[in-house]
């Protein structure tokens, strides 16, 4: 379900083409809906306008027509119900056929002056309140002619149901010669017909709208995917040429923008592979010099070995100056051979040519066999060295190999670095192993001058001495770090390094219990665990 949810969210994170399509049609239905709803008020108000013009036309030409007729009245015709009745009947036939409907109230002033009161005259089927209550208020006492909106009610006697529909209401008053008082006509002119219209046009806008939006997102769609599609096709282009397929190109076509954009591109990829074909070639010739220069000294080396040996045995019959020459000598024959194996090592490197011989191995083992060969040189420089293991065994499928000359290399490179912890404390190196189900990890612990910032990204560097004037007292090449580090990737694994100023440093080792498996943790901390519990002593003693 979650990728399902996902999908679309990807989809249109990566998609300029549905980001451009989607955000025109919002853009358009915004514009098409604002210009739709003007168009439709202005439609509304033309039509109501006009048929308010008529509608007060037809009640002024009524109340004209009525005013003269009762100016013709006979003086002798005092029944004012029945001239109530001859005034409105004719208005109320003509309705009939002009589709408007009539109301006479009245006197004003009087109880029945009132639509819903009795003695009202109207059109057939007309509910009196269709007359809205304001207008009647206006129409209390004498008035000019008024009108409204309202809604016309009626009921049809025959088939026993009620309708509604909107209209105008118009008011104008009139007096009778019968007795001489004013009485209240209202005229009611729906307005069905504008309605209607209305609703016409609403639909009409509405089906030129889902039209125009239609024919605009397909028009954007077009638009960008002519823009797009070249993007996308540079960008495969460009992932297949990260890939390592270098000889792979843009097709061009036209003289646009977009084409010398290919062709810039074209150009761009031929020489990145022109120059990753000349580092590559560089590269091999290196690897290849160093590993016929390693391959060649071999010879001589071993020549000036044998000489160098039988000086050593015979150092003692000669002079102290001589001698201590010939120790040396063979102090720095040592190191070079060392030298010389760690830059074939890194050749093999180079050349991905280095291969794993797998094999449970106990690391428990190899940290106590590490530390038993390197005792003499931790005693040359009055370095205590200690395990720190459980007494199960921490299995690991690895290269026993390999895995010895990490160790080694890390517990060689404590002692040359460690220091006293504190006033007449002992300089150690702490090995420490651990295991889960997952990883198998070792760290090694020291106590020197530590690493500063930024030192920990650089001490696997070639070469590289966090003090270029200290002296490499247990015979390094300055390879040995990252030959380790190479010999962990190889595994799968992990090699970290901490170091803090004057607070030494720590180097972790961790490898997957299978290969093949990838590493998510590690189980012992990179940061060392003494330093932790030193800053909580310092901190319990601080507050007592």
């Amino acid at each position: 379900m979650t990728r399902v949810v996902r999908r679309p969210f990807t989809f249109w994170r990566r998609s300029i083409q549905a980001r451009v399509v989607a955000s025109t049609l919002v853009l358009t239905i915004v514009v098409v809906g604002v210009v739709g709803m003007l168009l439709l008020r202005q439609t509304r108000d033309g039509l109501l306008d006009n048929r308010v013009d008529a509608a007060l036309a037809e009640t002024t030409n009524e109340t004209q027509d009525a005013r003269n007729r009762l100016e013709s009245a006979l003086l002798s015709d005092v029944d004012a119900a029945q001239q109530q009745r001859e005034l409105v009947e004719p208005i109320i036939q003509r309705g009939l056929t002009r589709n408007f409907s009539v109301l006479l109230v009245g006197p004003v002033g009087s109880a029945s002056g009132r639509p819903a009161a009795g003695g009202s005259t109207y059109t057939f089927g007309l509910d009196r309140s269709s007359v809205p209550a304001d207008l009647v208020a206006h129409f209390s006492e004498p008035a000019d002619m008024a009108w409204t909106y309202t809604t016309i009610r009626r009921f049809d006697t025959a088939t026993d149901t009620a309708s509604t529909e909107p209209g105008i209401a118009v008011g104008t008053q009139l007096t009778l010669p019968a007795d001489g008082r004013t009485y209240t006509l209202y005229l009611l002119f729906p307005t069905t017909g504008e309605q209607q219209t209305l609703d016409l046009v609403t639909r009409a806008l509405l089906t030129a709208a889902i039209l125009l939006v239609v024919l605009v997102g397909g028009v954007a769609w077009l638009v960008t995917r002519q823009v797009v599609t070249p993007i996308t096709m540079a960008r495969r282009v460009a992932e297949r040429l990260a890939a390592g397929q270098l000889e792979e190109r843009l097709q061009v076509s036209g003289e646009d923008d977009l084409a010398r954009l290919a062709t810039s591109f074209n150009q761009m990829a031929s020489n990145l592979e022109r120059q990753i074909g000349q580092l590559e070639e560089l590269s091999r010739v290196q690897r290849r010099f160093v590993s016929d220069v390693s391959h060649e000294l071999r010879t001589p080396l071993t020549t000036v070995r044998m000489a160098s040996d039988v000086l050593h045995d015979a150092r003692e019959e000669f002079d102290p100056v001589t001698a201590r020459s010939a120790e040396l000598l063979q102090t720095e024959l040592d190191r070079f051979e060392s030298l010389l194996g760690d830059l074939l090592e890194i050749s093999r490197f180079d050349a991905r040519a280095a291969v794993l011989e797998v094999d449970d191995v106990n690391l428990v083992d190899v940290c106590h066999r590490v530390v038993e060969s390197t005792q003499p040189l931790a005693d040359q420089r009055g370095v205590r060295l200690e395990v720190h293991a459980a007494v199960d065994p921490v299995l690991a499928e690895a290269d026993v190999r390999r895995i010895d000359r990490i160790v080694r290399n890390l517990v060689s490179n404590g002692i040359d670095h460690t220091g006293p912890q504190g006033p007449g404390e002992e300089p150690r190196v702490v090995v420490t192993v651990a295991g889960d189900d997952h990883a198998a990890s070792i760290t090694v612990r020291d106590h020197g001058v530590g690493l500063e910032p930024g030192q920990t990204a650089r001490v696997f560097d070639r070469f590289w001495r966090a003090d270029p004037a200290r002296a490499r007292t247990s015979g390094g090449t300055g390879l040995g770090l990252s030959i380790s580090l190479e010999d962990a990737h190889l595994h799968g694994g992990w090699l970290q390094a901490w170091g803090r100023p004057k607070e030494g440093a720590q180097f972790r080792l961790t490898l997957p219990r299978r290969q093949g498996v990838a590493l998510r943790r590690s189980p012992l901390t990179l940061i060392p665990s003494d330093l932790s519990e030193r800053r909580s002593e310092t901190m319990r003693q601080e507050w007592v």
